[in-house]
């Protein structure tokens, strides 16, 4: 059955207004989704289009948000501002994620590099390297992209994840990417790769305390598997 338009609703039971009423938390995806879509279309009202568009991502904020602010323009009469509008309130939802001060502290596990950096990769279409630049008590000092695309040695030189490394006056690394099919088993590019990184990191006294590979639900650590 076809959720009700918004004008066939009573205010009471309008996204907006049970927002106020009752807090963001009691709204369903959808109608958070409507709010931020606001005014609806010749195809349909605000909440008409965010169920569409939900369930055509599979029902899930997390499908939704792997999704380019470019590719949900296309969909179901949504312009530009209502798409960057979406795209962003995801990526706020991602930072916030993160944005866990007593999680920052130190980066003393593979977990804590999975819970820092899961919310912003775990999504992606592309594959991203990170280099998590730690002080001597483990602190993190500053993440850095490297690049982003198909992770290989031409493309993860460890000039240019070292050059980022001494900038930050880090006391040793944790190198991290993500594998956008979602399973976090290492390729053979992977393991080249990170073998240069720790013969590098040797030669220059900053040592990669690690190399982890997130996933959709889970991590790979090299530490953890003892390949470093």
């Amino acid at each position: 059955m076809a959720p009700p338009r918004v004008s066939e609703t009573t205010i009471e039971d309008r996204p907006r207004e049970r927002l106020f009423a009752l807090g963001a938390s009691a709204l369903t995806a959808a109608e958070l989704l409507a709010i931020l879509i606001g005014a609806g279309t010749a195809r349909g009202d605000a909440l008409e289009l965010a169920t569409r568009l939900l369930a055509e991502a599979g029902g899930t904020l997390r499908h939704l948000a792997r999704r380019p602010a470019a590719a949900l323009a296309g969909g179901f009469g949504i312009g530009a501002a209502k798409a960057a509008r979406i795209a962003a309130a995801l990526e706020l939802g991602r930072r916030l994620a993160r944005d866990d001060p007593a999680r920052l502290e130190a980066l003393r596990a593979p977990a804590d590099a999975y819970y820092l950096c899961a919310p912003r990769l775990r999504d992606l279409v592309v594959e991203e390297f990170h280099l998590l630049a730690l002080d001597v008590q483990h602190r993190l000092l500053r993440d850095v992209l490297i690049t982003r695309g198909t992770l290989t040695g031409s493309l993860v030189h460890p000039r240019e994840v070292f050059r980022a490394a001494i900038a930050e006056a880090a006391a040793g690394v944790i190198v991290v990417h993500n594998h956008p099919s979602g399973d976090p088993t290492p390729s053979a590019e992977d393991r080249a790769v990170t073998r240069q990184l720790v013969e590098a990191g040797r030669l220059l006294d900053v040592p990669v305390y690690d190399h982890v590979i997130v996933g959709s639900e889970r991590y790979f650590s090299f530490a953890e598997a003892g390949w470093l």
